[in-house]
């Protein structure tokens, strides 16, 4: 990575500035002040930046408000940087020291706060500070900036450079500025030996100066700029002036080429209000290089180089497993990079307030504005991207009127860094930030009915304790294309009756909504109890301290199940409202589903989370959920799709199962075959001895066959597995292709178009290896197909 970076931002210049016997092992100290929520999206970009760039240690010295230390300290802890270390300070613990400055920089009082790092570190961390505005990109190692305190002399104990236009010269038709040398001094960057400064007495220095000059100058309109500028023009042998390539300025008015023309920049310096949209001479060029760094992926720059023989521990190493299911399953102790709150979010709350709480990758993203035009409360997005995709978002949402001019939208980023779509995770980033006392959980692909968010209100007000209750949305789904959305209960129900929308997967799997009881809702007039049953997965409106996800699950499976499953062992009350619905939206099928559906080994690793779900659940709450897979007939085989026998319907994935048998066999008045294996007795994976154990295979409908393997321990069921082939070689016509795309979505993938194989016996004992609990090696006898 050092490499990388090295090739990247490759300068001859700095060979000039190489110094002997380098230590790798020297901690570089970063003082910031950042503040509000555009800042923390400049200051990841920075990080970015200084992290490619840099060899050596950091101690980030972070003066911030609350909201920038709550989204700060989830983005540097869950992006897992080696060799960095941390400090925050509470700006409101320090304005105070700033606030009586009469002020008119468009940064605030905050603008002010750089001044009095020196009182704010102690002494006893550091008596040397590297201070960085946030909107900076580092091109070099700052390791060259930070041994230029090594060439002050005995007097000096601020290096800063020059300031790269000429306002203070006042040619930019301002009133009066402050008094400066020359051109002045820009304080973007700069070096403070906190030691000198305390011994000069700089405290007492600024203030005395900032209240003589404000009598005669007037507010400061450069925050402390203005003030350091003054101060130099007295004092000028207490600074030092750093080469012009360490803040090369791109202000409106900058003159800055006549240093890049010399020297590769080293730090650009985006000083304007306009920030990186600023017209100014080869801003082009410039652009592009803050362009590469946003859309860099900075999850590459946890494999840092181990350049120091001493190297630091870092405080969020990840143990990963050597089981083979360490890809479908997140570790626990894993992280993702989060950005929280990257566009402006502040809205009044009330006590019956309810947050839309969703997720969706940069695919998805075009929901966005519908969702928002028929929500009018708040909304929490939680966006799973690249950083190349995050830029896009960026721009995409501050383009869109019906986004941008909202500030009750809380946008969250989570970085990608795998395979798979860490579905509960992204779920719990919204949910935990939410700051309503309610939350509507539900996915991104579903629209709300008109007026949703007014009637869950009311409904709310109404039952008014909502406490281990969740208040069940039903889910719809269209039969077809170009189907009128109904607006309301009145119009779904016609709808229903001409068959145009149907209950969501009542098709393909009823039992993730059959409990909400749709019969009984098209008649209903008030909410209704409805109890819970085995693979009930609705999307509901709870408190919004209800239970976390469980973020092991990632992409397809079980993932909103385990949740709901939870719920009910805290024994939730599920209650359906009569007057509301959502609708769901068709779309491509997820890779995620795609993945499941071809992958053995994530078949049985989701199967193996599931088992250690269950377990933990049943322990955690002293309830018998260990055979809850079990507990009536129809769940001992897997679930079929009743058709009629004139149907040419296909077949697709569920929730939980695959449908391995459905319309066409049974239109084609096909027979459902099964072949058992003979018995074995092995070792039960839970128990340390080795039990008086039946193990039985048997294959369904014809070839590819689905593979089910059962447990049962002395006569009584003990374990349940359930496996699929997930092998659907069918041909299919025309009417069947169109079945197929109309309801491919999340929940309904592709049919594989291949020619039906035939599977021998060696195919079988082969597939026979692959599964969780491994027959003994006694060969399989008296197969009949």
């Amino acid at each position: 990575m050092h490499e990388f970076a090295k090739d990247l931002y490759h300068s001859n210049d700095c060979q000039n500035e190489e110094f002997e016997h380098r230590n790798f092992c020297e901690i570089i100290h970063i003082g910031i002040v950042c503040s509000g929520y555009n800042s923390n999206v400049h200051f990841h970009a920075l990080l970015k930046s200084l992290f490619l760039t840099r060899s050596n240690p950091l101690h980030l010295h972070l003066l911030v408000s609350n909201e920038s230390e709550l989204v700060l300290n989830q983005l540097l802890k869950t992006w897992q940087i080696p060799r960095v270390n941390i400090s925050y300070y509470n700006i409101n613990k320090w304005l105070k020291d700033v606030r009586w400055v009469p002020n008119g920089h468009y940064s605030g009082h905050y603008g002010l706060l750089k001044l009095i790092f020196n009182k704010i570190i102690p002494s006893s961390v550091t008596t040397n500070l590297l201070i960085l505005d946030t909107d900076l990109i580092i091109t070099e190692d700052v390791y060259f900036l930070w041994k230029l305190f090594d060439k002050f002399n005995n007097n000096q104990m601020i290096g800063i450079g020059e300031n790269q236009s000429p306002y203070y010269l006042g040619q930019l038709g301002q009133s009066r500025p402050w008094p400066a040398l020359g051109t002045g001094f820009n304080s973007g960057v700069m070096l403070h030996d906190l030691k000198k400064l305390t011994a000069f007495k700089w405290n007492e220095l600024w203030v005395n100066l900032t209240k003589n000059y404000t009598q005669f100058y007037g507010q400061t309109d450069l925050g402390d700029q203005d003030i350091l500028n003054a101060i130099i023009k007295d004092n000028s042998h207490i600074f030092y002036q750093l080469p012009c390539y360490w803040n090369v300025q791109m202000s409106s008015h900058s003159t800055a080429s006549t240093c890049y023309s010399k020297y590769k920049p080293r730090i650009l310096h985006w000083n304007s209000p306009q920030k990186y949209s600023i017209g100014t001479p080869d801003g082009k060029i410039f652009r592009a290089v803050a362009d590469s760094i946003f859309r860099f992926n900075g999850n590459l720059l946890r494999n840092y180089p181990q350049m120091c023989v001493d190297d630091l521990q870092n405080d969020y190493e990840i143990e990963l497993s050597e089981d083979q299911c360490q890809d479908y399953i997140k570790p626990l102790n894993s992280q993702y990079r989060t950005l929280l709150f990257f566009t402006n979010y502040k809205f009044n709350s009330d006590k019956w307030d309810i947050t839309y709480v969703t997720h969706l990758s940069f695919d998805r993203i075009h929901l966005l504005e519908k969702i928002a035009k028929l929500w009018p409360g708040p909304i929490s997005f939680t966006l799973y991207v690249s950083d190349s995709e995050f830029t896009e978002a960026i721009q995409l949402i501050s383009k869109t009127d019906a986004l941008s001019l909202r500030t009750d939208i809380a946008y969250h980023a989570v970085f990608k860094q795998n395979e798979f779509y860490p579905i509960n995770t992204l779920r719990n980033v919204g949910l935990k930030n939410v700051k309503t006392p309610y939350s509507f959980l539900v996915d991104v692909d579903f629209i709300p009915m008109k007026s949703l968010f007014e009637i869950l209100k009311d409904e709310i007000k109404s039952i008014r304790d909502l406490n281990n209750k969740a208040l069940v949305i039903p889910a719809f789904e269209p039969t077809k294309s170009n189907v009128r959305i109904p607006m309301s209960k009145a119009q779904l129900i016609e709808s229903l009756d001409k068959k145009e929308i149907r209950p969501f997967l009542s098709e393909i799997w009823a039992a993730g909504h059959a409990p909400t009881d749709y019969e009984r809702w098209r008649k209903e007039f008030e909410p209704y109890t409805v109890k819970w049953q085995t693979h009930y997965e609705p999307y509901v409106v709870v408190k919004s301290n209800v239970t976390l996800y469980d973020e092991r699950f990632l992409g397809f499976g079980w993932n909103k199940l385990s949740h709901i499953m939870e719920l009910e062992a805290q024994k939730y009350q599920f209650i359906v409202l009569s007057d509301v619905f959502i609708i769901h939206s068709p779309h491509k099928t997820s890779g995620d589903n795609e993945k499941f559906k071809h992958s053995i080994i994530y078949n049985k690793c989701l199967q193996l989370l599931k088992q250690q779900f269950i377990q933990e659940l049943s322990i955690k709450y002293n309830k018998n959920f260990t055979n809850f897979n079990i507990n009536s007939k129809s769940s001992e085989s897997r679930m079929k799709r009743n058709v009629k026998f004139s149907s040419t319907t296909s077949l697709y994935d569920t929730t939980d199962y695959f449908l391995t048998w459905g319309g066409k066999e049974k239109a084609e008045r096909k027979i459902e075959q099964k072949i058992r294996f003979n018995k074995r007795k092995l070792k039960h994976p839970n128990l340390k001895e080795n039990l008086n154990t039946d193990y039985y295979y048997y294959y369904e409908s014809y070839p590819p066959y689905n593979i089910t393997v059962r447990w049962v321990s002395d006569g009584d069921v003990d374990h349940l597995k359930e496996y699929s082939s997930e092998e659907h070689n069918y041909e299919y016509d025309e009417e069947d292709e169109k079945f197929r795309k109309l309801h491919d979505s999340t929940t309904t993938p592709d049919i594989i178009k291949e020619t039906a194989t035939i599977l021998t016996d060696a195919d079988l004992i082969s597939a026979e290896k692959n599964f969780t609990f491994k027959p003994s090696d006694e060969k399989v006898k008296n197969i009949k197909v």
